[in-house]
């Protein structure tokens, strides 16, 4: 399993309660863009429209070798899941007010993968908690060590 790209403000904005995999639909140049490592998760998020799910604002770079053939480094890409998948998590959205976050993008089996997280946003309290609880363990560590 090869790692792509990270989301590492995930884990700091949202607490991540369930976890996915889901395929994605590229065109053109992207999977050799993927393949270099040329992609950021930073800003993106997975909705839902029409029974099928998308993925926005995922960032892949344009390949230099593609010319003209480049396609919008910032477009909607499908997300590919089975139905009851995506009914499941459809419920789970609508009943509790949670978001869909890639946290991961990965090669498993040649195939590209995102890894999509369940979250709800945290508040600023929670974050500045989770701060202190980190720095603590740190603190701790360097001591017994």
């Amino acid at each position: 399993m090869k790692e792509i790209a990270t989301n590492k403000k995930a884990f700091y904005e949202y607490e991540i309660s369930d976890k996915f995999e889901a395929g994605i639909e590229l065109r053109g140049a992207e999977v050799k863009t993927a393949r270099s490592g040329q992609v950021s998760l930073s800003d993106a998020y997975a909705t839902v429209h029409g029974g099928e799910l998308f993925l926005l604002n995922a960032y892949f770079a344009p390949y230099k070798q593609a010319g003209k053939l480049n396609i919008d480094p910032r477009r909607t890409r499908k997300l590919l899941l089975h139905k009851a998948e995506i009914k499941k998590l459809i419920g789970k959205i609508k009943e509790r007010g949670l978001a869909l976050i890639p946290l991961k993008m990965y090669f498993k089996r040649n195939v590209l993968k995102v890894e999509l997280g369940l979250g709800k946003g945290k508040r600023k309290f929670e974050k500045r908690e989770a701060i202190k609880k980190r720095e603590t363990q740190r603190e701790l560590r360097r001591k017994f060590q």
